[in-house]
């Protein structure tokens, strides 16, 4: 006779531990032989469109201490603002440019780097373009699930200026904690966790 079902309960929540490195960047760990290299390092290639940019990448904590054990991935738009992606239907996006990366914190400085291009803007669920941006997920030691923000270029003013998602978010003194500050050909961009300056994660 089958049993009721009501006495299960949830399971319960584990935190990302080391295990993230192992199985989603091998190489990294030091473990080779299960890709040639791990999945998501490269996003360019020399016939890429666009831009070519640099994202230097932090995660730091409440003590303001960078993690050195977290993994970052981002996703983006080609510089025409198409994804490479099956549900794209506004047209082809850039075969030559990856639009996924996975790079997992440096042991020393907790930093990564993405070799990457810049964006092109993208329509809002109304239609109305979005400014430039790069979305984040943020996966780490203590994390029971993975953090999704954003990063917006600081040199986008006039496009940052009319994007809908700063529009929605109430308190603009935080919106400085979604925009990445350019040197050169790069972009820095600290995910803090907690803190005064604690970065906006969105719930999607």
């Amino acid at each position: 006779m089958a049993q009721s079902l009501n006495r299960l309960k949830e399971s319960a929540s584990q935190t990302a531990g080391p295990y993230v490195h192992i199985g989603l960047t091998p190489n990294f760990a030091d473990i080779p032989g299960v890709y040639p290299e791990d999945l998501g390092i490269s996003m360019v290639n020399d016939k890429t469109r666009g831009e070519r940019i640099t994202v230097k990448v932090r995660v730091i904590d409440g003590a303001d201490t960078p993690l050195k054990d977290a993994l970052v991935e981002i996703w983006q738009a080609d510089a025409d603002g198409l994804y490479n992606s099956p549900s794209e239907m506004r047209g082809a996006a850039d075969p030559n440019f990856q639009g996924w990366g996975r790079k997992a914190t440096d042991m020393t400085t907790g930093e990564c780097v993405f070799e990457t291009i810049k964006p092109g803007r993208v329509p809002f669920r109304d239609g109305r373009p979005q400014a430039p941006h790069i979305t984040f997920w943020i996966v780490a030691r203590g994390i029971n699930i993975g953090l999704h923000t954003r990063m917006y270029f600081a040199d986008e003013e006039k496009a940052n200026a009319e994007d809908p998602i700063f529009q929605r978010i109430e308190h603009k003194n935080r919106i400085p904690t979604l925009i990445a500050p350019r040197d050169g050909d790069t972009y820095t961009f600290d995910i803090r966790l907690q803190g005064e300056k604690e970065t906006i994660f969105f719930d999607i």
